[in-house]
């Protein structure tokens, strides 16, 4: 990088396409979940949901290296780590099944989890994941 080079002209450009980040989100998320959280989210902070939609879905996610069951991993892991995130978790689990990820995979996150994280956070993230997977299974016998 030359010496007196605007920054902007030093860093790789970002890639967010906002049109395909509606598209992961709909991959990725049931309508359910989006309606709990994005119209609410509008409300008390106006464009704030389209940002998160644009950079998020329509940057991060597309980005390469990673697969989508890989980064479904990470955000169990990371959302478990962090605790008190009970809904973003329980949405998150959600998405793992509908990416392919088995209910055994999803389980055995939490269970690996447990020396990294610690047994309580491990159990409260196992609690929260047990219930989602309830309600996808019964969702799936109606």
């Amino acid at each position: 990088m030359a010496a007196g080079q605007a920054l902007s002209e030093q860093l790789t450009p970002a890639q967010l396409d906002r049109d395909e980040g509606y598209r992961m989100l709909d991959l990725l998320q049931d309508e359910a979940t989006q309606q709990t959280t994005l119209p609410g989210l509008e409300q008390i902070a106006p464009g704030y949901a389209d940002w998160i939609i644009t950079a998020l879905f329509g940057g991060t996610y597309l980005r390469d290296g990673l697969s989508l069951r890989d980064r479904q991993i990470i955000n169990l892991a990371a959302l478990t780590a962090v605790g008190g995130v009970d809904p973003q978790l329980s949405g998150h689990v959600r998405t793992s099944l509908r990416i392919g990820m088995t209910r055994q995979e999803v389980i055995e996150v939490f269970v690996h989890l447990a020396p990294y994280i610690g047994v309580p956070k491990a159990l409260a993230g196992l609690r929260v994941a047990a219930t989602a997977l309830a309600d996808a299974e019964q969702g799936a016998g109606r």
